[in-house]
C-alpha cells in the first residue's frame, strides 16, 4: 500500500461491496490491483498486530471466567458487585470508544493502538496483585479502579485497530474481520482453561503475571512493524451517525449480543460449578463450545457478507433470533420442564457462537455502508466513528448484561436468568426484521413512482405504432 495507503488514491470505501459509491482504480496501478489479490507487506503487517491485539486482550478478558467470581466471593462481594466489577470494564470502554473515535485522526491510529496495549499489560499485571489487599471496600474499590484503567487502554487499541484495518482494506473488510475473529476466539478458547489450570496449579497472581508479560512483549513488536496512517481531521460526528435509522437498529444488534455475552461472565462458571460439580480446572473447557464455533465460522460469515452483501440482513435477522432461543434454551427456562445436562449445555453454547457471528461479522461493514450512502467523507476519521460507535455499543451491552445477569442469577436463578437475558436478540432480530421490512417497501414504492408502468406500456405502443 505505501503512499497510496496514506493517500487514499483510488480506495474503495469498505461498503462498496453493499452497492455504495466506488470509486475505480486508477490507470495501471488500479489495474494490476485488480489482477493481483496478494497482500502487500503492510497489509500482512496489519493483520499481524490486528491479530496481537484480539488474541491477547480477549485473554486477559476471558481469563477471570472461570476463578474470579469465585475468589471476588471469599474477598467479600455479592453476585451483584462481582456483575458491577465486570460492567465496570464496559462503562468505562463505552466512553473511551466514543472519545477517542472522535479525535483518532488527531491522536494518531498508530500511537493509539501501542499506548493502549502498553497499559493494558501494565494493569493486567496490577490486577494479579489485589489477592494481597485486604477483604472487603478496599478490595473490591481496587478491582473496580484497574478494570477501569484496563477498559480505557482496550478501548484505544481496538478502536484504533478496527480503523486501521479498514483504510487497509477497504473493500473487504467483513472477511478480515471475520478472519481476524479466529484469534479472538483463540483468546477466548485459550484464556479461561488457561487460566483455571495456572489459578489452580500456582495460586491467584500467576494467570495475570503471565498474560501480562506477554502482552508487554507484544508491545515493541507492534511498534516495528505496524504501518502509520495518516488522516485530515473530519467535522462529521457522532450525533450525525448514530441518528440515522439504519445505523440505531444496529446499534440495537450489537448492544443485544454484547448483553448476552456479557451476562454469562459472572454467571456461567458459578452455575457449571454449582450444577455439574466440575472442579474449577475444567470450567475453562466447557466455554470451549461458544469460542469454538464462533472462531471457526467467523471467516467463512465474513467472506459470505462481503461476497452477497445482500445477505448480510438475513443473516442479522435470523442470528439474532437463534441467539434468543438459544439463550431460552441454555438453563433450560424452567417452564419448559427440561432437566439441564451438560452435553445440552455446550451444545446450546455452540450454537450461540454461530448465531452470534451471523449477528456481529455484518454489522461493521453495514454501518460504513449505510454511512457513505448518507455523505459521510471517506477516510481514517470515519472509520474512527464507526469503531468507536462499535466498541461503544458493545461496551454499553457488556455493562448491562453483567449487572443484569448478576442481579437475575441472585433472584431468579441462572435458568431464569438466562431466559430473560435471549429477549435482548429476539427484540432485536424482530425490529431489523422490521426495519428492513419498511425499507424494502419504501424503496420499490420509490422505484414504482420512478418508473411508472403506464410510461412503459406507452413507449411500447408508440415502437409499435412507429413500425
Amino acid at each position: 500500500m505505501g503512499s497510496r495507503a496514506e493517500s487514499g488514491e483510488g480506495e474503495q470505501p469498505p461498503g462498496a461491496s453493499g452497492g455504495s459509491r466506488v470509486p475505480r482504480p486508477h490507470g495501471r496501478a488500479g489495474a494490476a490491483g485488480e489482477r493481483s489479490r496478494r497482500l502487500t507487506t503492510e497489509q500482512l503487517f496489519t493483520l499481524v498486530s490486528a491479530a496481537s491485539i484480539n488474541f491477547s486482550s480477549t485473554m486477559c478478558y476471558s481469563i477471570l471466567g472461570p476463578f474470579f467470581p469465585a475468589e471476588a466471593e471469599k474477598k467479600g462481594a455479592s453476585n451483584t458487585i462481582v456483575g458491577l466489577i465486570f460492567g465496570c470494564f464496559a462503562l468505562f470502554n463505552f466512553s473511551a470508544s466514543l472519545i477517542l473515535g472522535n479525535y483518532l485522526s488527531q491522536i494518531g491510529a498508530k500511537f493509539m493502538f501501542v499506548a493502549g496495549m502498553f497499559v493494558s499489560g501494565c494493569v493486567t499485571i496490577l490486577f494479579g496483585m489485589l489477592d494481597k489487599v485486604s477483604s472487603g471496600p478496599m478490595f473490591i474499590s481496587l478491582c473496580f479502579l484497574v478494570r477501569a484503567m484496563d477498559a480505557i487502554s482496550f478501548a484505544a487499541a481496538i478502536t484504533a485497530s478496527f480503523s486501521i484495518l479498514a483504510k487497509a482494506f477497504p473493500t473487504n473488510i467483513a472477511t478480515v474481520l471475520g478472519s481476524l475473529e479466529i484469534f479472538t476466539g483463540l483468546g477466548l478458547v485459550l484464556g479461561p482453561p488457561l487460566g483455571g489450570f495456572l489459578y489452580q496449579s500456582f495460586g491467584y497472581e500467576v494467570p495475570f503475571i503471565t498474560l501480562g508479560c506477554i502482552v508487554l512483549a507484544l508491545v515493541p513488536v507492534n511498534m516495528c512493524i505496524l504501518p502509520k496512517y495518516d488522516s485530515t481531521p473530519s467535522k462529521e460526528s457522532f450525533w450525525k451517525l448514530i441518528l440515522l435509522p439504519k445505523v440505531l437498529v444496529l446499534c440495537l444488534t450489537i448492544f443485544s449480543l454484547s448483553a448476552c455475552l456479557g451476562f454469562l461472565d459472572p454467571t456461567m462458571s458459578l452455575f457449571i460449578l454449582k450444577k455439574f460439580k466440575l472442579p474449577t480446572g475444567y470450567v475453562g473447557l466447557v466455554f470451549l463450545g461458544l469460542a469454538l464455533s464462533y472462531s471457526l465460522s467467523s471467516p467463512l460469515l465474513g467472506l459470505v457478507s462481503d461476497k452477497l452483501p445482500y445477505i448480510r440482513k438475513w443473516l442479522l435477522i435470523s442470528g439474532n433470533l437463534i441467539t434468543g432461543v438459544c439463550f431460552f434454551m441454555l438453563g433450560p427456562a424452567p417452564v419448559l420442564h427440561i432437566e439441564s445436562q451438560l452435553w445440552m449445555f455446550v451444545l446450546v453454547l455452540v450454537l450461540i457462537g454461530f448465531s452470534l457471528g451471523m449477528s456481529a461479522i455484518p454489522v461493521f461493514p453495514e454501518i460504513l455502508q449505510c454511512a457513505y450512502e448518507n455523505g459521510f467523507e471517506e477516510g481514517l476519521s470515519l472509520l474512527g466513528l464507526v469503531s468507536g460507535l462499535f466498541n461503544a455499543m458493545w461496551s454499553l451491552g457488556s455493562f448491562v448484561g453483567p449487572i443484569l445477569g448478576g442481579f437475575l442469577y441472585e433472584k431468579l436463578g441462572f435458568e431464569w436468568a438466562a431466559a430473560i437475558q435471549g429477549g435482548w436478540p429476539l427484540i432485536s432480530g424482530l425490529s431489523t426484521g422490521i426495519f428492513f421490512t419498511i425499507e424494502a417497501t419504501r424503496r420499490s414504492s420509490s422505484s414504482s413512482l420512478q418508473n411508472p408502468p403506464g410510461d412503459n406500456e406507452e413507449r411500447t405502443h408508440l415502437i409499435g405504432n412507429e413500425t
